[in-house]
Formats: structure tokens, sequence, C-alpha cells
């Protein structure tokens, strides 16, 4: 379908955000001890930290929150996400969670707490810390053209590398790999999309060796609409359809509703497995409340079925993906690195690239981060020697990753494109003034690693 000029919707509410001048960005920085993480809102002028649970809702699904049933037991609102789930995904049972880490929990323990490798296209940070807290080992087997921050234009970059896929099986005994995940898009590399051929092959392969798939479903619509205009033989479907055929090929999922949702809160596991559904069940009372609620109010569920409705809405999702696609075509026009094609949620920038020579020991992307606040109240976040490092088992070292990015996410229905011209006016003053820039070093770090980025202090290097 053809973009249309003009968003498809009217605003009929704001919410006011105040600028703010340099010296006290400098300040306040310094007392989140360089971690945006530990900003307060209100002193962020543009926030691009996550995508997640930052949508705007619509009237309809106000209208929702005011009907929606707060019964503990049996809520007609259950009732009503739950069909909108199985019609819309083709999953039988459906047990919703606080958010979408509550759902990873629950996997982690079905699947990950014997130990093993569990093998994806490339692990999000929230169910990669699951899985080692279970004593699980994560595995990303992303394909090359996903693996460096280039402009190679591969429509893809998402895909599992199905090579590699066999291979680690071939070398492995089945019973040490629990589960397959795919994630949709794939965050952790731009929010690039993965094709159908390749989720379908995936597939084959985990049912040949019985290996359990799941699909990590937080972004799934705008993965479809890639899929839709990228992908030969899809062009005519509907994004229902392609929705459909792409959760058939998997036995479950696991969502956090604040991002393709279009909702502030919530999260759900599905399955085909009513064995499996029933020690969902039992792990959700322990941890989330009863099954038909799960820790969200009933007016949070009124208000996912109707978002999950919504958030497979062409019009709506050709205007999510373009102005995304503004932001990162605004952001090359001035010549700084990005990886693309640009993904679906947010615009990812090369820091190794930005900063050649602030090397990843001295977390290029989190200096990136902190200057690009101080110089617009924008605040970003870093994916890359802070939150994906991982340590060498046997030595103790630091493996840093080959990814250096720096996410600026884009929030679902929030920001105009005049708000985007101030993110790539703000970034390309950083880019002029690059060489002078100096890294950081760290002063305090949780205890997992691949969590400590949320926690983490930092200092400037000054000499």
């Amino acid at each position: 379908m053809k973009f249309l000029d003009a968003e498809p919707f009217r605003i009929k509410a704001v919410e006011p955000i105040k600028k703010s001048t340099r010296r006290e960005r400098e300040q306040w920085i310094k007392e989140a001890d360089f971690n945006v993480f530990r900003l307060r809102a209100d002193q962020v002028y543009i926030d691009m930290l996550t995508d997640s649970g930052t949508s705007a809702m619509s009237s309809t699904q106000w209208a929702g929150i005011m009907t929606g049933d707060e019964s503990y037991a049996g809520s007609k609102s259950f009732f009503r996400l739950e069909k909108t789930i199985q019609e819309l995904m083709g999953f039988p049972f459906i047990q919703p969670t606080h958010q979408g880490r509550a759902a990873d929990f629950i996997m982690s323990q079905l699947y990950a707490k014997n130990g093993g490798y569990i093998l994806g296209n490339m692990h999000f940070d929230s169910f990669k810390g699951h899985a080692e807290i279970a004593g699980s080992t994560p595995v990303d087997l992303i394909i090359e053209e996903g693996r460096t921050a280039n402009s190679n234009p591969y429509p893809f970059k998402g895909n599992m590398d199905i090579e590699k896929l066999k291979n680690f099986i071939a070398t492995h005994d089945t019973s040490e790999i629990p589960l397959i995940i795919i994630t949709v898009t794939c965050n952790g590399n731009g929010g690039q999309p993965v094709s159908m051929e390749n989720i379908r092959t995936v597939a084959s392969i985990a049912k040949a060796h019985n290996i359990p798939l799941m699909i990590d479903a937080a972004r799934f619509a705008e993965n479809c609409y890639f899929i839709k205009q990228r992908e030969p033989g899809y062009a005519d479907k509907s994004i229902k359809e392609i929705v459909l055929e792409m959760f058939s090929y998997a036995e479950g999922c696991v969502m956090s509703s604040k991002k393709d949702g279009l909702v502030n809160i919530g999260g759900f596991i599905c399955t085909r497995d009513e064995s499996l559904f029933a020690q969902i069940n039992q792990l959700a009372i322990i941890n989330e409340g009863f099954v038909t609620y799960g820790g969200m109010s009933g007016r949070d569920l009124e208000a996912l079925a109707i978002g999950l409705e919504e958030g497979v809405n062409e019009e709506y999702l050709a205007y999510r993906i373009a102005q995304v696609a503004y932001l990162g075509n605004e952001l090359s026009k001035r010549g700084i690195p990005i990886i693309q094609p640009v993904g679906g949620h947010g615009v990812y920038v090369d820091a190794q690239k930005f900063y050649p020579h602030i090397p990843q020991s001295e977390f290029p992307g989190q200096a990136l981060v902190v200057e690009l606040f101080k110089t617009g109240g924008v605040r970003g976040v870093e994916l890359g020697s802070c939150a994906f490092s991982k340590k060498d088992p046997k030595t103790g070292e630091i493996i840093f990753p080959e990814l250096e990015l720096v996410r600026l996410t884009v929030s679902r229905r929030v920001y105009t494109n005049r708000h985007m011209d101030v993110v790539v006016n703000s970034l390309a003053d950083v880019y002029q003034r690059r060489n002078e820039m100096k890294g950081l070093r760290i002063t305090y770090q949780g205890p997992i690693i691949s969590l400590r980025h949320f926690t983490a202090k930092f200092e400037p290097i000054i000499d």
C-alpha cells in the first residue's frame, strides 16, 4: 500500500515536554553516573531509550480501558484477548503476563532450567539473562550479513544462518538443545526482519530433530510488514494472512505486548501443547496471579485486545515504518553511519565507525549516548560493549560483541517528524565534534554481565 503523506490518526491529547539547557543536562547526566537509565523522564526532551510501553493508545483503546472487566477469575476482557490472539496467531492456549520478561521467565523455566544450549538468531538481553540464570547458554546464529554494521542492503538481516544451525545440531546431542527461538524483528542488530522462508526452514529443521521452536513476537507486525514489502510471493497477502502463516511454524510464542500490542503494560506466552500449558498455568499462578489475569488489570487486557488488532492495520504499519525510515535517511544524508536497511522500530548508529578512536574497552556506544543527551536532550541506548559483552567461562576475560551500536527507538504514534529533525540535528552536531570525544570507564556493574547496562555507573576518561 502506498504510504500516505499524513499520519493515519488525529491527535486528541498531548503531553507537554520541556526543553533544558546544556548546563542542566551536563549536571543531570553526571548525577546519573553517566547512565541514561538513571535519568528522570522529565529531564529528557525526546525519549528514544525504548519503544517498550511508550506507545500512544487510541481513543478506542481508552474506551476499552473504561469497559474492562476487573474480575479476578473469568474476566470477559481475558476471553476477548484470548479470542483475539487465537484468531490472529493461531495458538489455542494463551497465558497473559504482566510484561514480556515474565513470559521470558516462564519460558526459561520450561526449557532452560536443565542447562544446554538455547539457539537463536540473536537473543536479546531479557531472555538471555533468564536463560543464563536458569543454567543454559544462549547461542546466536545470525547470518553473516547481520553480524556487521555495514550498509549492505540485504533485506532480511535478522535471518538465522541455516548452515550454522545444522552444524551445531550435528555436533551436539539434541538433548543438549532444549529450545530454538527466533526473534522477530531481530532487535540486537537493528530491528532487522526475518524472512518467512527462513522461519519455515528453521521450523523444518527443528521438527526433524524434535526440538521445540518458539517465536519472540514483540515486533511481529513490523516483521510481517517487511515480509509483505520485501519477500517474493507476499505482496498480495494481507498482514493478517502473513501473521497467521508465520506463527503456524512455531509451537508457541512469547510477547512483550508493550511493543506491537500498542499498550503500556502486558505480555503473554502461547503454546499448542495442552500438557505444557498446564505447567505454564502453574508458573503464572505462582508468579503472576490467577490464569485469567496474569498480573494484568482487566482494563489492560481489554486495551491489549484492541491494540493487537490496530497493530496489524496496514495503513498504520506503513506510517510507522516510513517514519523510522525518514529518521534513518536524514541521518545518512549527513554521513552518520547507521545499519542499513533501516529496521522497524528504530535507527541503529554504528558507534565504532562514529568513534573509531575509542576502543570497545572504553565504551564508545555509551560515550555517544551521553554526548547526544548533553547536546539535544535526546535519550538513546547503548547496545554494545556494555550491554552485550560476556565473560569467557574459562579465563573470565571480557569478550566484546561484534556490533557496537546506539539504538534510537521511535515510540509508536507519539512523535512527529519535527521531533525526528531535532534528533537528526543533535546527532549531526555530535558527529561534527566526534574527534574531540573520549570514552568512559565503568565504576560499577551488577553481578549478571548481560544485564549490567541497566544499572551500571561510569565516569569519563580524562587523561
